[in-house]
């Protein structure tokens, strides 16, 4: 007998988007995103933002920041107040670059922040744990694994690929045509910075992708980094009965999962007998 996780309507993959920096870059990519009905998480500086009146600079201002992100459509996460290799940081500054940064972003937006990616992708144990004190729940790394599985360590979340990886759209092929019936649901996870697709002229790239990729709704859930974790936390807490004939689930989302061939969901709260 196997369970096997299933996304929101029962949906097999889900597919996310990590960028970082807060550049000029990011107002296009954000644009590319809902036009193809996707959602994206941001990775900001608070102490980077540029001046009102600076033009030579390739990141926002903290207005054009807000502008662009205040709707919540794209999640905003941490990636330090000054982008500093944090292991090498002192203890105390290093809390501060990670404490501050997630003050200084929930003040703008309003809303808790929980996610992160690591400034030049650089950590250790020592980093892992300061993260957890200052309620980061994720933190994405550079590391890519040219796979789709379900993240083991949020803490030290890996991605698919960047999207320069040569083998971008074959990849993107390959998780599209995967059959699922008997595996718990994928995810595409796709990182870099946006300012990468001015700097290569090949904004191409991002947009061969999305095109391939979009109009999936009955298979990929396009979410952002903090609901996948969100929910995959939820499903972890799904109570079954000796002999999975009943499931309780004691969270606050509905939940699905894939038992004998057979899509289930169960409401918050619910207790769902199984045939």
């Amino acid at each position: 007998m196997n369970i096997f996780v299933r996304f929101p309507e029962g949906r097999d993959r889900a597919l996310t988007f990590s960028y970082d920096d807060g550049v000029i870059q990011d107002k296009r990519m954000v644009e590319l995103l809902d036009r193809h009905g996707m959602k994206g998480t941001f990775n900001l500086n608070s102490g980077c933002f540029c001046a009102e009146g600076d033009t030579k600079s390739r990141r926002m201002t903290e207005r054009e920041i807000v502008e662009l992100f205040g709707k919540g459509n794209h999640e905003v996460a941490c990636h330090g107040v000054t982008h500093p290799y944090l292991e090498k940081l002192p203890p105390a500054e290093a809390v501060c670059e990670v404490f501050e940064d997630r003050r200084n972003l929930e003040r703008l937006f309003g809303k808790p922040i929980r996610g992160m990616a690591y400034p030049f992708g650089t950590y250790n144990d020592r980093v892992i744990n300061i993260l957890r004190d200052c309620g980061i729940v994720y933190s994405r790394t550079v590391s890519s694994t040219e796979k789709f599985e379900l993240p083991s360590d949020w803490l030290r979340l890996p991605a698919t690929c960047h999207h320069n990886n040569p083998r971008l759209m074959e990849l993107a092929k390959t998780f599209v045509e995967k059959d699922l019936r008997h595996h718990d649901a994928k995810l595409f996870y796709l990182w870099g910075h946006t300012y990468e697709f001015a700097d290569n002229d090949n904004w191409n790239v991002i947009e061969e992708f999305m095109d391939y990729m979009a109009g999936r709704d009955d298979t990929i859930w396009y979410a952002t980094n903090i609901e996948i974790y969100d929910y995959l936390r939820d499903y972890a807490q799904l109570i079954f009965s000796v002999g999975c004939n009943m499931v309780e689930n004691p969270t606050a989302q509905r939940l699905w999962f894939c038992l004998h061939g057979q899509i289930y969901s169960v409401g918050a709260g619910e207790t769902l007998k199984l045939k």
